[in-house]
């Protein structure tokens, strides 16, 4: 019993846990003394108010994000931003939520919270999108690699670091496994305890009414005792006095005296009998308060393993949804940088094997000129227009699911089509290529108005068989290999600026879906007179009548 005391009152400190009412949270806001406490009471505030009221909760965050700004606390300013956001999302405010996403953002940026700066990036793309604004949703996950780029964190950091933390997150969730299934044994131990005992408590309180009855009989049988003891008195003091009077009727009334008085000492004997009787009975009624006493702790001890256990379940929960999250987050950094195969199967075995496809796409692009160009320019301008183009032919290609892009050389962008099992005709990349010069005519036109140098390119396109792959273990990369790759790069060298010229290969290809112009054999590099063909426009395909 001591025992069984001592533990309950060591794990009772455990179960005095619970979360703050947003009565009491308003009450404390109304008690606090600085404006830190203010900040984070505010903040509380409009975590409890999400999910019941929209309006009040961003009422709260905005004054915790205010008193972040003016006590100069980046983080939680960031965190209270984000959490406006979440409000006006919630409501369906997307242009408020966006600005407040943008917000959180660039404060998370300045406390270097990089969890929270994926949070927004994400919340914002999904709005982007959402709205159908593919050019600002790129912009938004460009900047975001941007920021990780320029504070060295790479995908392969990330990745190394996701690795990590899902192990630790796995241990973690193995040894909460085991303290459950220790905990469950524990609990069909005592539950079966407590069965045994609810019979053996259910057999004493039998025995116990037993007791009862008879001790109350035996007290009947004491009471007619009494009854017996005082008329025998009674009568004996009677006799007495007629002996002293009586000769002979005396002696056979003493003689009678001494019978009632070896009946008295009789009845005194079953007296004292019946007395040690109800003593025993009494004892056993105690023992049986304390078998009753110990059943009750037992079904608290019970209760308390049962919350113990609801609450390491509850924590297990919370990791999967970590880990999930987690893993959602890498799934999304490899799409980026590899195709949808090629992620998976690296995914699922830790490497990838290399491909041979009979026939595919490459699209090769190079500005006219570019040393030129790069001396009359500043670092930050050249820089600047050369992203804003690579990021715009990114764009274009992001349009067309057959497309792949494999790397960016210099100045020189190279993407390719037809990189899956299934046969694909390289019309969606002449396409592409079409709108990429149709891109950078339209900027050719505004840097002419504003006296500005201007980027021309020379694209090239041929078909045939290529070798496709994953090369290094770090930073690895996906690339294609061939005389395909080399012949699309010597017809893009042998090309016009603002044109698409394409080879003999892709033409016979393509020749019923675009107008094109035959330039002849022209001598290629190493690779001697090859036909080429400048791609004029797509044909428009005719009306179907009735």
């Amino acid at each position: 019993m001591k025992k069984l005391f001592l533990l309950l009152c060591l794990l009772a400190p455990f179960f005095s846990f619970g979360q703050q009412s947003i009565e009491e949270l308003k009450k404390e806001l109304e008690n606090a003394k600085d404006s830190k406490e203010r900040m984070y009471l505010n903040f509380e505030l409009g975590k409890a108010y999400l999910r019941v009221d929209d309006e009040t909760s961003i009422e709260y965050a905005k004054k915790a994000h205010r008193l972040a700004r003016d006590r100069g606390n980046p983080r939680m300013g960031a965190q209270a931003a984000f959490l406006v956001g979440r409000g006006y999302e919630r409501d369906r405010n997307e242009r408020n939520a966006d600005v407040w996403y943008r917000t959180a953002l660039a404060n998370a940026k300045k406390a270097q919270d990089l969890d929270l700066i994926v949070k927004s990036v994400q919340r914002r793309g999904r709005l982007a999108e959402k709205d159908r604004d593919y050019r600002d949703a790129y912009q938004i996950y460009e900047d975001a690699f941007k920021f990780f780029s320029q504070k060295g964190t790479s995908v392969s950091d990330l990745e190394s670091k996701f690795e990590r933390q899902k192990a630790m997150l796995a241990q973690e969730r193995a040894r909460l496994q085991k303290e459950i299934e220790r905990l469950e044994s524990e609990r069909d131990e005592l539950t079966s305890d407590r069965n045994r005992l609810q019979q053996q408590q259910e057999q004493l309180v039998q025995e116990k009414q037993q007791v009862e009855q008879e001790v109350s009989k035996k007290e009947e049988r004491l009471a007619d005792v009494s009854e017996a003891k005082e008329r025998a008195d009674s009568l004996a003091a009677l006799k007495q006095k007629e002996v002293k009077s009586l000769t002979r009727e005396k002696l056979e009334q003493q003689t009678v005296l001494k019978t009632k008085e070896a009946e008295l000492s009789q009845a005194s004997l079953e007296a004292e009998k019946s007395r040690r009787l109800a003593e025993r009975n009494k004892a056993q009624r105690d023992q049986l308060l304390i078998l009753a006493a110990s059943g009750v702790l037992l079904t608290l001890l019970l209760l308390i393993l049962f919350l113990v256990s609801r609450r390491s379940r509850r924590k297990l929960k919370d990791k999967n949804k970590i880990i999930q999250q987690e893993q959602e987050r890498s799934n999304e950094l490899l799409l980026n940088i590899l195709p949808k195969t090629i992620a998976e199967e690296l995914k699922e075995y830790g490497k990838a094997k290399p491909r041979k496809y009979k026939e595919t796409t490459v699209l090769f692009s190079d500005f006219k000129n570019f040393s030129k160009i790069s001396e009359q320019l500043s670092p930050e301008e050249l820089v600047e227009d050369l992203d804003k183009a690579f990021k715009a032919f990114d764009f274009i290609i992001s349009q067309y699911e057959d497309i792949e892009k494999i790397k960016t050389i210099g100045d020189a962008y190279m993407c390719a089509s037809g990189l899956s099992d299934r046969r694909v005709m390289p019309n969606n990349i002449i396409r592409a290529a079409l709108e990429m010069q149709q891109f950078l005519d339209e900027q050719k036109q505004e840097k002419i108005r504003l006296g500005k140098p201007y980027f021309e390119a020379r694209i090239g396109i041929h078909t045939g068989p290529v070798v496709a792959g994953v090369v290094g273990v770090n930073k690895f990369a996906y690339d294609i290999w061939g005389d395909t790759v080399n012949i699309a790069s010597r017809v893009e060298t042998n090309g016009q600026e603002g044109r698409v010229n394409i080879s003999e290969a892709t033409y016979n290809l393509v020749r019923y879906k675009f107008d094109c112009e035959y330039r002849g054999k022209v001598q290629a590099k190493n690779k001697g007179l090859i036909d080429m063909y400048f791609v004029k426009k797509e044909r428009q395909s005719a009306p179907v009548t009735a």
